[in-house]
């Protein structure tokens, strides 16, 4: 399952990578992240609600359907969340690069320090989560730039603001 996912997201992103060479307005360059977002994710944006937080040790990314009752884009997420913290763990940062059409910020990094930076996939009552920690000074500033990419990007409106998460060490 990891390695046809892997497979569909490489040559998803060959396709996309060849057909890039049209202007888009900011706008249109927003909606068509989103539809990459959506193919590569499973899951549609407009029925989920991203949250992209950054901690002192590294950050989190938080995903939830919009309604609590939708089992069916819970588990969507949830597979697709679990998903992330594997390729992630293994040094494989494609899945953003494809969505965003670029490398995201840190993402150089991440991949070259991967195996000083944990991803472990929690589940939560509507989704899910993939909390990123680590104690390397470049890792946890290469956290920082991609999860700032993401809010940016995914135009969440969480806060750049570096905090504890309050979890003990």
């Amino acid at each position: 399952m990891k390695l046809a996912m892997a497979v569909i997201v490489v040559l998803t992103w060959s396709a996309y990578s060849q057909q890039k060479d049209s202007p888009a307005s900011p706008s249109g360059q927003h909606c068509e992240m989103e539809k990459r977002g959506d193919d590569a994710m499973g899951f549609s944006h407009e029925k989920t609600t991203h949250h992209f937080l950054l901690f002192n040790d590294g950050g989190a990314i938080d995903v939830q359907a919009n309604d609590p009752t939708d089992k069916t884009r819970r588990d969507e997420i949830r597979m697709h969340l679990s998903h992330i913290a594997e390729l992630f763990a293994e040094g494989n940062l494609n899945v953003p690069m494809f969505i965003h059409g670029t490398t995201p910020p840190g993402v150089p990094v991440m991949e070259k320090l991967h195996d000083q930076i944990q991803y472990k996939f929690q589940e939560t009552e509507a989704g899910g989560r993939v909390r990123i920690r680590t104690e390397d000074k470049q890792a946890i500033k290469a956290v920082h730039e991609f999860l700032k990419f993401q809010i940016t990007e995914h135009q969440t409106g969480d806060s750049t603001n570096i905090r504890d998460d309050g979890s003990a060490k």
